[in-house]
């Protein structure tokens, strides 16, 4: 099991009785610790899918098998948890969210950000109204990725794989501006592969280039009439906290990771900064707090007893704003989310 398929585990693990690991594919075996409820399965992962005994399938797979692998456990008829982003195409992300829906399964991005508290202290503020109207939000993700990150797995440099810094590092905190922020209604932006390390996978001579950017800066309007700013990169040694501001015309907040620099919000109370630990030069370097959280929720939602977090139509929109930003600079012109693919209109998961 890969490293991202372990904080899974050890999320069911702190769920359990009421989760279990069943079965799982990939990488080493776990560690007794991680299954206390006895051994999982060691399996390919159509057997996975198939297994009896699996309610829920976690898809922890490279971005670019998002979608495939999600819409084959949809056809076994199980639930489906997905690692961030649903898909690298919004085709193929309405593609899953339509077949969701037609079977009366739950799928949940995951999305373990929006269930920090910062975040969910953030989120009261605004739809109390506390901040007043925004207008000026901004993240900016001034991570680093070294060579050998890339060289481990081609899909990392790969554009049409999920790859790059906007895609694959700065999805989180794209996520959240637009959870937070709501619609984004045209975006500019200019990307660049500026780092020796991004480019480590030379597909080699004769290939299409597909080498995906490790620095992207977009401009957005946002529906409300706000606008923003969003920066990625993974190439700018050693690394920083990742941060989102929003400024609006009562108050303003400016998070570094959990660590609250600014909440200058009158009548609200500051949220406690956290103590987890970030990504910005280890991918590894985090904690496995918000998929438990998301997990406790999906379990909720499988009850009956709560609404999916981060369900298929939610998760769409923010493939829809990546993708927005990515085709900006592709082509040096606006580029509206909304206008990207038409619900109905989508096209088999390659």
């Amino acid at each position: 099991m890969g490293s991202i398929g372990v904080l899974h585990a050890r999320a069911l693990r702190d769920l359990a009785p009421r989760a279990r690991l069943v079965a799982y594919s990939g990488g080493a075996g776990l560690d007794d610790d991680v299954t206390p409820s006895g051994p999982a399965a060691h399996l390919a992962p159509d057997e996975v899918v198939r297994h009896e005994d699996v309610d829920v399938v976690a898809v922890c797979t490279p971005s670019g098998s998002h979608a495939r692998l999600a819409l084959a456990a949809l056809a076994a008829g199980k639930h489906v948890v997905v690692e961030k982003p649903l898909a690298v195409t919004v085709e193929d992300a309405l593609l899953v969210e339509r077949v969701a829906r037609e079977r009366g399964r739950v799928v949940s991005m995951v999305s373990q950000r929006r269930f920090e508290p910062q975040h969910q202290a953030l989120r009261r503020a605004l739809d109390d109204g506390a901040l007043g109207e925004l207008r000026l939000v901004a993240t900016h993700v001034p991570w680093y990725r070294d060579d050998d990150y890339y060289a481990a797995a081609r899909w990392r440099s790969s554009t049409a794989e999920g790859g790059g810094s906007l895609m694959n590092q700065g999805v989180h905190n794209v996520d959240l501006l637009r959870w937070l922020c709501g619609p984004v209604e045209s975006v500019t932006a200019q990307a660049g592969t500026l780092a020796r390390a991004s480019r480590a996978a030379d597909p080699g001579p004769g290939a299409d280039d597909d080498t995906a950017e490790d620095t992207t800066v977009a401009t957005l309007r946002l529906a409300s009439g706000a606008l923003g700013v969003v920066t990625t990169t993974t190439a700018t040694p050693p690394g920083f906290p990742a941060t989102l501001a929003l400024h609006g015309s009562r108050g303003s907040v400016e998070l570094a990771q959990d660590e609250v620099l600014r909440w200058d919000v009158p009548g609200v109370p500051a949220p406690t900064s956290g103590t987890s630990t970030g990504g910005a030069a280890d991918p590894l370097a985090i904690g496995h707090a918000g998929h438990r959280v998301q997990w406790e929720q999906v379990l909720a939602a499988l009850d009956g007893t709560a609404p999916p977090p981060v369900d298929a139509a939610d998760a769409v929109e923010t493939v829809r704003l990546l993708c927005a930003i990515r085709e900006a600079a592709a082509t040096g012109r606006a580029v509206r989310p909304g206008d990207l693919a038409v619900r109905g209109a989508a096209t088999p998961a390659r």
